[in-house]
């Protein structure tokens, strides 16, 4: 949700397929996504929705605990009208590794490979998902379908403790994406392409907390793509074949979208406006 919200602001149509209760979270879910002109065609169902409670300590860091109900049969029943005419589809985290809905998220980027950019961001939540191997084995069945790949030096740690990061990140771009990008805390994102390796500079800014951050990254990231024109299966070839210098201004996208969320309490992404006015000072 917190992605399909910064796209929105960032002046993209999107639509979030997602469960959600009737509840009173629900209807703040709901409201949340068309406050922010997300599309949302799936109704909500009868059990609770989904939390996370967002505990933050003295430097804004956050830490989660979390109440989880994860299937979405909605979605199988309805894919192929769902998902058409989508030029990217974004997934990851719990999404992809809690059962029985992560089977389900893995047969709709594998109906939308074919005509659509696929995003993905592993977000290990280690205190939901404990089982480091079986975390691996659900990361490794999505990043070859993905064209466009984030994580987080702390999502490969955990996943592949006996190597480098850098060799982990490598390890993924070789098995099939255009792009993989290593998001390093408060230290310079990093990216890989196949002519390359690029960085970008954080913007200084005084945090006031840490929630949504690694969303807005990735949500400004996509958006840097789309605005490009290269996002799409036809367009493929072209993601490919991106340059470093290119990556590099991606990079910094991201990198000053995020830096505006942690400067302001909770997941508020910046408009379209607030980012380019940050780029350009």
């Amino acid at each position: 949700m917190n992605v399909a919200v910064g796209l929105a602001r960032l002046g993209h149509a999107v639509q979030f397929l997602g469960r959600y209760g009737k509840d009173n979270f629900g209807q703040m879910a709901s409201g949340h996504l068309a406050d922010n002109s997300v599309l949302n065609p799936l109704p909500p169902d009868d059990s609770p929705t989904s939390t996370a409670t967002a505990l933050l300590d003295e430097t804004g860091s956050a830490t989660y605990t979390f109440e989880l109900e994860w299937e979405l049969d909605q979605l199988l029943e309805r894919m192929p009208t769902l998902l058409q005419g989508s030029s990217l589809i974004h997934t990851g985290s719990i999404a992809t590794m809690l059962q029985p809905g992560a089977s389900t998220v893995l047969t709709a980027v594998e109906h939308a490979r074919p005509t659509a950019t696929i995003s993905y961001d592993p977000n290990c939540r280690p205190t939901i998902i404990t089982d480091a191997e079986y975390a691996r084995e659900q990361a490794e069945k999505f990043v070859p379908l993905a064209d466009v790949v984030k994580a987080s030096d702390e999502d490969l740690h955990w996943l592949y403790p006996d190597r480098s990061v850098e060799e982990s990140a490598r390890a993924w771009l070789e098995s099939g994406p255009a792009i993989v990008v290593v998001t390093r805390g408060g230290d310079a994102p990093w990216g890989l392409c196949k002519s390359g390796h690029s960085t970008a500079a954080i913007p200084e800014v005084e945090i006031v907390d840490t929630v949504g951050a690694g969303d807005s990254f990735m949500s400004a990231l996509l958006a840097a793509i789309v605005d490009r024109e290269l996002d799409g299966s036809g367009r493929r070839e072209r993601l490919h074949q991106i340059g470093t210098g290119e990556l590099r201004a991606i990079l910094e996208s991201a990198a000053t979208a995020a830096a505006i969320t942690v400067s302001r309490a909770g997941a508020n992404p910046p408009s379209r406006s607030e980012l380019r006015k940050h780029l350009s000072s």
